[in-house]
């Protein structure tokens, strides 16, 4: 199934068309007002991290449309992505979503909430940086684990976990991806996560 991306929906068969890192070199203006964004924005993190709810909460701020990167790929295999990995396995899926990734290169202004392992596979996170504005959501593996339990049954890579063993996995998953994650432009986590801190860093960039 071949799927394009709208500025106002997506539709079918349509594809012509923290701990603190390094400070964020564009976090000097103090500016909240609405930015004219044309941009492009990947957020990127771990599972559970809030990434879904930080795009739907900049969709509103700044008037521009939001994707779920795993929405998209389940929209163009017409399975869910617990149904993929069963069925065709993680490779199949690294390349189905570095695919749908791939298709924002024809979009001039979004905001992406990939999947936690998006930035590892198939030199995503080189494409990203080169096509828009990486910023990690980073939040400690406590608040992850227990965000996550709630929810285990359909994400697949921990669905047959107890709550020590998803606090274990977190950990390993987290210290496995740090390297990926960490080239991303920015990282914001604790009290850093505000719409102010994301409006500092588009600032630098309308």
């Amino acid at each position: 199934m071949n799927v394009s991306i709208d500025a106002k929906c997506i539709t079918p068969n349509m594809m012509t068309t923290t701990t603190a890192k390094k400070p964020a070199k564009a976090i000097t203006k103090d500016s909240t007002a609405d930015t004219k964004v044309g941009t492009k924005i990947f957020l990127i993190g771990m599972m559970g991290a809030g990434k879904s709810f930080w795009a739907e909460k900049l969709k509103k701020r700044f008037k521009v449309p939001a994707y779920d990167l795993d929405s998209l790929v389940e929209m163009m295999e017409e399975k869910s992505i617990k149904e993929i990995f069963e069925e065709d396995g993680e490779e199949y899926f690294r390349k189905a979503e570095a695919k749908m990734l791939r298709l924002f290169s024809e979009k001039k202004q979004f905001i992406v909430s990939c999947g936690g392992g998006t930035a590892c596979y198939n030199d995503n996170m080189k494409w990203m940086n080169k096509h828009g504005i990486t910023i990690w959501i980073d939040e400690p593996v406590e608040v992850l684990s227990e965000r996550l339990s709630k929810e285990k049954s359909h994400r697949p890579l921990i669905k047959d976990l107890d709550d020590e063993a998803l606090n274990n996995f977190l950990s390993s998953k987290l210290e496995e991806r740090a390297t990926f994650y960490d080239q991303s432009a920015y990282r914001l986590s604790g009290d850093k996560l505000s719409e102010t801190a994301f409006s500092k860093i588009l600032a630098g960039h309308a």
